[in-house]
This record gives structure tokens, sequence and C-alpha cells, in this order.
């Protein structure tokens, strides 16, 4: 595969973070400052007018650009770039007073008042026509400036709306899926149970909290329409900066599994995609590591909406946050972890918010490079060593990570799983499974890619599907053909209930022939209390795994079986199966166990497919991108103690060093290793 860098301008990664110039433009000594702090610390790109909407447009239609044309002009001068944002991020105090329609209403039907962010009505025309106005001025002004590297959309978009004329939306939205049909609405969310019928679309609300939340169709296409209204929003403010100049890219910033959209419709309209990574680390529920390999496992997820290209690490602290239940520091070392883990995943920037600390209001004591007190600290510190290592590594940009293993993720499924009425209606825990499976992988050595069902199955040769709840005729045929075309896929319990409209499939469970695939079908599923107690145990193994939340007791047609439940009612009966199926195979695992037990029958899929693992050591993540031919491994070391890695060879970046077999890393340490 070829290098395609995001940047090719910049000769290497992008370095920077959120910049609010505009915080302090009475103090242009401090703004000559900054650019001599960010040179210094190798930064070459700020994103700029964030939330700027009140210092571009003070007073409605009274303008003032003068002072980002000179910041821009600046930065520019000094080798800094700039990401420009659209400013709908925070509306200013005067459009909501003047045009009250763009606030949003609440789930009880309740208008906001101004104020926090995340705060417009996604319909109202009035704002629509206000951001229209605003973007087109900075598109006209600011779209050919020389520093002008990439469109940043808006900011962490999220929330829904349930005014009048979202209602009126909602209702277009529903006549066009459902073909002006309310028959094949009603059809489709089972409405005559509880006398729900329908006779028009107009009878139609959203799912108020004080009205209708018993219908899972209507609550599904609910969450589907705030997507789609989002994205038409966030389509229009796209329109209007590439009309000036097509060629600049535009990214919106995404959050860590953010459950109010539907991110893979989201990056269909985008040129890059970015996100804001938040770890809670050192905390007192998981070790260090396990947390490092969840936020892998979430960079794996942002890197699987666009494949073919680098992703962006457009946010991260340099320090603590100030909005975490516990603002805990980082430990010296663990910055630079979570920079280059970001590198190593496949991104091609990393990115702070923020620059410099705000002086007053909600994020005064948010992490940032400059802090209040200037820069003579560990933090800037640690930052400039990050920008000195990019620097070196720079050949890295443009390469991508290659997996054939993949996991399967829908945002819909997840809603559909945490909308279900039964099992343990508290929590799932469907986000938890995906984790688990994927930083198991991880341990074991094999590189995984999240995907959607809708994504292509090309080129992976193992596919793992945790409580596919939803389950579309159309997925069921791709992955009876990946299987009978030689791949391995594992699914397990709650797989292929209902279809898109969450109608139960009737025959058995799994629906839509898949259960001739597995070679059985669910009869019952048992939930089990935290106190209740089964096992697994493999065939021909004396040892015991432990089963906890749910057992699916299984009827077998033609599977074979290699573990049995231990107790219950349903003792002895199959819990883990596998049938051949064409030249391929296909795993169910009935029940929940811990992913770490699971390890034998994935190590077996790897060794089916002759997939060889890169096994490291305990405590070692380990990464690897690759590009025109050229191959980089990622080591970072997640424990307390020194570690040494046998079987490396070549020159780690970083360090310039030659490694010929032996890779030796302190604690915290990182070495970028060109093969």
């Amino acid at each position: 595969m070829s290098k395609k860098p995001l940047f090719p301008q910049l000769n290497g990664m992008l370095y920077g973070g959120d910049y609010n110039p505009d915080q302090w433009l009475d103090r242009p000594d401090i703004l000559a400052q900054d650019i001599e702090y960010l040179k210094k610390a190798k930064i070459n790109c700020v994103s700029l007018g964030i939330f700027s909407w009140s210092s571009y447009e003070p007073r409605e239609n009274e303008y003032h650009f003068e002072w980002l044309q000179q910041v821009m002009d600046n930065l520019y001068a000094n080798g800094i770039y700039t990401i420009l944002a659209t400013p709908s991020g925070a509306k200013p105090a005067w459009l909501d007073k003047n045009y009250p329609d763009c606030l949003r209403v609440d789930n009880m039907g309740v208008r906001y008042h101004h104020g926090d962010r995340h705060n417009y009505c996604m319909s109202s025309q009035n704002f629509r026509n206000k951001l229209k106005n605003i973007n087109t001025l900075l598109a006209e002004k600011f779209s050919h400036h020389p520093g002008l590297l990439m469109w940043h959309i808006s900011n962490e978009m999220g929330g829904e709306c349930f005014c009048p004329e979202c209602q009126k939306k909602f209702i277009e939205y529903l006549c066009n899926k459902f073909d002006n049909d309310i028959d094949k609405l009603n059809k489709a969310w089972w409405t005559t149970f509880w006398s729900h019928k329908f006779s028009c679309f107009e009878e139609i609300e959203p799912p108020f909290a004080n009205g209708s939340i018993d219908i899972m169709g209507l609550n599904l296409e609910w969450k589907r329409f705030t997507t789609w209204n989002m994205i038409d929003c966030m389509k229009s403010e796209i329109e209007v900066v590439k009309s000036f100049n097509p060629d600049i890219p535009v990214t919106a910033n995404l959050m860590n599994m953010y459950n109010g959209l539907d991110y893979r419709e989201l990056a269909k309209e985008i040129d890059v995609v970015s996100w804001d990574s938040y770890p809670r680390f050192h905390n007192d529920w998981e070790s260090f590591e396990d947390t490092m390999r969840e936020f892998s496992y979430s960079h794996a997820v942002f890197r699987g909406l666009k494949k073919d290209k680098p992703f962006m690490l457009m946010e991260c602290s340099p320090s603590s946050t100030n909005w975490q239940a516990y603002n805990k520091l980082k430990r010296p070392g663990v910055l630079r972890l979570q920079a280059l883990q970001a590198v190593g995943c496949g991104s091609d920037t990393v990115q702070y918010f923020q620059i410099r600390k705000s002086r007053g209001s909600f994020e005064q004591f948010h992490g940032a490079v400059i802090d209040h007190a200037g820069i003579d600290n560990r933090i800037f510190r640690e930052v400039s060593e990050i920008g000195d290592i990019l620097s070196k590594i720079s050949s890295v940009a443009g390469t991508t990570v290659k997996a054939e293993a993949a996991l399967l993720f829908d945002w819909d499924n997840r809603w559909a799983i945490q909308d279900m009425q039964g099992l343990c209606n508290a929590d799932k825990k469907y986000e938890k499974t995906l984790v688990d499976f994927w930083r198991e992988f991880n341990r074991l050595g094999a590189e995984m890619d999240v995907i959607g069902t809708s994504d292509s199955f090309d080129g992976y040769k193992i596919i793992i599907a945790p409580m596919l709840y939803i389950l579309r005729r159309d997925v069921a045929e791709k992955l009876t053909q990946f299987v009978k075309n030689g791949g391995q896929l594992l699914a397990t319990y709650l797989t292929g209930y209902v279809d898109e409209n969450l109608l139960c499939h009737l025959g058995g469970f799994p629906g839509e022939n898949l259960s001739d695939l597995f070679g059985l079908y669910s009869e019952e599923i048992d939930t089990l209390f935290p106190s209740d107690r089964n096992g697994i145990q493999f065939r021909g193994c004396d040892n015991t795994i432990e089963v906890f939340d749910y057992c699916e007791i299984l009827k077998i047609k033609d599977a074979e079986i290699i573990g049995r439940y231990t107790d219950d009612f349903y003792k002895d009966t199959a819990a883990i199966t596998v049938k051949c199926f064409g030249e391929g195979s296909a795993y169910y695992v009935a029940a929940r166990t811990k992913a770490a037990d699971l390890a034998p029958i994935f190590e077996q899929m790897l060794k089916n497919v002759g997939i060889v693992p890169n096994k490291m050591p305990p405590h070692v993540l380990y990464h690897e991108r690759s590009g025109d031919g050229e191959r980089y491994g990622f080591y970072y070391n997640l424990g307390e103690n020194q570690i040494d890695i046998k079987n490396v060879k070549g020159i780690d970046l970083a360090s310039g060093k030659e490694i010929d077999g032996e890779l030796v890393l302190d604690k915290y340490a990182v070495a970028v290793v060109k093969f």
C-alpha cells in the first residue's frame, strides 16, 4: 500500500492543538510570546476559532475578522499552519435572544436557556441562515490563506432536539423511509401492541420522556433521525466552505464511543476522521495497562471509519482534565505513551486541548501546553520532547495499519441492545464486551480493525461478532459467504434476534438462516444474578472457565460441541461450538466469559488462516504501520519495570540507535523501529 500523508505540505506529522487567541487580544505581548513557545515545542499547527462566534460577530451584523487575519498571518510567517473551525460549537447570546427558535427543546418539551455548548437546534432555519452567513464570510476571507490547512466543522457535535420543527422533520423523515405508507410503519413497529397503532404519520411524536418510550422501533428510528438531522446541518456548513475552495479538506472532531450519533454515517461526509481522546489514567478500577489497551481499541474504532488513510488525534490533555470526577495528573512519561500510541494506531497528528490555559471560566484549570505560570515546567518539557520525537519519525506519516482480523460494531446495534427490555436491564455491557474481545486479540499480538456490518469484509481472515443482536438479511449473507470462502467467524449469545426494525426473527435464533451456518439454534437465554455461578468445561480439558451474566441454551443441529456447561438444569449441554462450513469455520460462544478464557479458540482461529501473531512479553503493547514497502514497529512499555524484547532488528528512529536482536525499554518508554 502506498503512503497517503494527510498533509504533504508539513513533510511529516502535524503537531498542535486548540488555541484561543481571541481570549488574549488585549495582551499582544502574550500572543507574540506564544509563537515563540510554539516554535520551541516544535508545534507546527493550531486550531483556531472553535468558539469564536461572539468575537467575530459581537452584535448581529457587526463583524470583526481583523484579529483572525493578523493571528493567521503571524502564525504562518513563523511556519505554523491553521486548522480553522466553523463557529457553530457555541452560539452568541444575541442570537438566542433575537431568534429563540435556535435554542433546543429537551425530551420533556422544555426549551433550553442560552448557554453551555451543543446547544443549537439543527432544524432551526434562523440558525442555519445565521450560520451560513458567518461561514460564508469566514470562507470568503480565509479559504485561500496560505496557512489554512483544514476546516474544522463545529465542535464535538451531539445532543438532540424535540422542538416542533424537529418533530415536523422527523415525520417527513418517516414518511420518506416508509414510503408514505402508515400501515408499513405500523407493521415494522408492531404497533398493535398496547393499542399504539397510528392512523396517520402526523400522530407520531418523538420519544418524549413523558410520552411514548415503549415502541422499540420508534426509539431506534429517532436516534437514526437525530444522526441524519445533525449530518444534514453539518453538510450545510461543509457546502459553504467547500464552495470557496474545494481543495481544503474538512473534518469534525468526534468523541470517544459517543452514544448520541452514528459516527459511521457521519464519517461518510468528512474528508478525514478526527477524534478527542481523554483516558481516565491511574484510576482505581482498572490497571494502567488495561486503560492503554482500551484506548488502542478506541483508536481502532475511529481508524475503521476511513480505513484507506490515517486519522487525526484532534484533542488530548497535556496533563489533567478538569471535568472528570477525579482529575488526576498524568505521571511522567504517560503523555509520551499516549501521543505515540495514537501514531502507532494510525494517526498522522498529535493535538492538545489546549495550547494556553484560559484565565477564567469553565476550563481555566484544564491541562494546557502553556500554563498560567509559563512554560518552565514538566508538562512543557514533555510536550517539547514529543515534538522532537515526531520530527524524527516524520517518515511514518501517510502509512497505515494493516489488520487481517476485524471486530463488528454498529451504533444502531448498540442502541437496540441498550433499549431492549430483557436480560439485565441495568447494563448489558455491550461496549465492555467489545473492548474485552479486542483487547485479548491485542494481547495475543494480532492487530484488529473495528468495522461495521455494512463495510466490506474483503481482506479479512477473521471476524469476531459479539452480541450481533440486529441482523439484516444482507449481513447474514455476507457472513455466510465470508465463512464459505475460508474465513473464521466467531459469534456469541444474543446473535440474530431482531431485524433492522427490531422485529424478532421467527424460526429460532440466530435468524436469517444463520442457524444453518452455525449448526444450532438458541432455545432460551438465562440471565444470571451476580451471585449465580456456572462454568464451561472444554472438551479434553480438566480446567473450567467461569461463566457470568448470560447463558444461552442451545439446540444442536450439526455443530461440533467443544465446550459444555458444568452446572444448573442445562448442565452438560452445549456452550461453545464450531462448524466447518465451506472452506472456513463458524464458532459460537453461548455464554459470557472472560475474553482471556477464550484465548485457545482465538489462537486456533489464527492458526487456521495462517496468521502468525507478533506476541509480545507481558506489559508490552505493539502496533505496526506500513506503506511504500516500509514497516514501522511501535513498542510501548506499559509496566513499572524495564523490559527486554527479543528478536527486534532495525533502527529506533527516536534515538537513532540500531537494534540488533534485543530492544530494551525502560518504564513507560516507547521505541519506533523502522525494520
